[in-house]
């Protein structure tokens, strides 16, 4: 391909992804491993098949910076686009089982420890994960999905058959986003009868523990949900439907707005999901703040500044300053 700035920006973009992704990881293995929480497995899931994504996008870099005379195998191309795809599908289907298990704890609190057990948490990760090495390895083993016109320009429209890129599309991307709408516009009605339900025990001699925040709680289900599905339909949708506009009218040379806009954007889709997922969970907050501590102090030990003096304590060393658990939770 030989374009030089675009390799740039895969090599920006891939190294932000594997950072940031990198970083999420060692929060959440931290912390399963000090609670054993089985949400917090499908989260970390996530944020591995997010980190796969950017590792091997980095193989592209190397092809844009090549030159224009580069050219690529055709084997070579096949798997690497297979190695992009796979962890792609997987970091989408994985989204939809994080979206399933808060449903899961939602309407079915008491029961939902007993169901999630380790074989079927097992079984929630390994599935997706088979389904993806299908949907992205199928062209290695199935010659037909190839392009039989190959003119050594390693991309995915050049590489691959529109019946499988049709294939993909109608598999992956649009029954799983239609399921994710779902969940997330149940799991908003269901935060609403919550809330609903609140209300109409006040009068019965509930305190009135908090009228103004209530609103503040609706506020913030319509956001959280509206961020989460606008973000994977922000990503993701401009791709897959241009790429179908592509698949129907041959005559639209759309190949270069797909590879070198559209589908960037959704790779993007990995960078924000440890961005929101770890976020919006208050725990892996206070863990990265927690290491974050830890790294700041191994690394200057004796830089430390403080505003208000009279708050340290003097010590042979130096003065020592004490955060305490509400200060590292503000």
């Amino acid at each position: 391909m030989g374009n030089i700035a675009f390799g740039v920006i895969l090599a920006v973009l891939a190294s932000l992804i594997i950072l940031i992704n990198c970083v999420v990881v060692l929060a959440l293995v931290r912390l399963i491993w000090k609670n054993h929480c089985p949400s917090l497995c499908f989260v970390l899931n996530l944020a591995i098949s997010d980190s796969l994504v950017g590792f091997t996008i980095t193989g592209l870099v190397n092809e844009e910076l090549s030159g224009p005379e580069h050219q690529t195998p055709q084997r070579y191309c096949v798997l690497q686009m297979a190695s992009i795809t796979c962890p792609s599908a997987a970091s989408i289907f994985t989204v939809i089982l994080v979206t399933f298990d808060r449903y899961l704890a939602i309407t079915h609190p008491f029961r939902y420890f007993r169901i999630m057990a380790s074989p079927v948490v097992g079984i929630c990760i390994g599935g997706p994960w088979l389904l993806a090495c299908l949907i992205g390895f199928v062209p290695v083993m199935v010659h037909s999905f190839q392009e039989k016109n190959y003119q050594g320009l390693c991309t995915f429209f050049a590489v691959f058959q529109p019946t499988y890129i049709l294939v993909v599309f109608c598999v992956s991307f649009f029954p799983v986003f239609f399921i994710f709408l779902c969940f997330h516009c149940r799991l908003l009605k269901v935060a609403s009868l919550h809330i609903q339900h609140i209300r109409e025990l006040e009068p019965a001699g509930l305190p009135a523990a908090c009228p103004a925040s209530q609103p503040a709680n609706d506020t913030k289900a319509l956001r959280t949900v509206s961020i989460l599905v606008g973000c994977f339909a922000f990503c993701w949708s401009p791709f897959f439907v241009v790429s179908i506009v592509q698949i129907a009218c041959q005559r639209c040379y759309l190949h270069r707005l797909l590879e070198h806009y559209l589908w960037v954007l959704g790779v993007c889709n990995s960078l924000a999901n440890p961005l929101i997922y770890g976020y919006w969970q208050k725990e892996v907050r206070l863990e990265i703040c927690q290491m974050c501590l830890c790294l700041k102090n191994k690394i200057f030990p004796l830089f430390h500044f403080d505003s208000h003096p009279d708050a340290a304590v003097t010590q042979a060393g130096g003065p020592l300053y004490i955060i305490s658990l509400a200060q590292l939770k503000d």
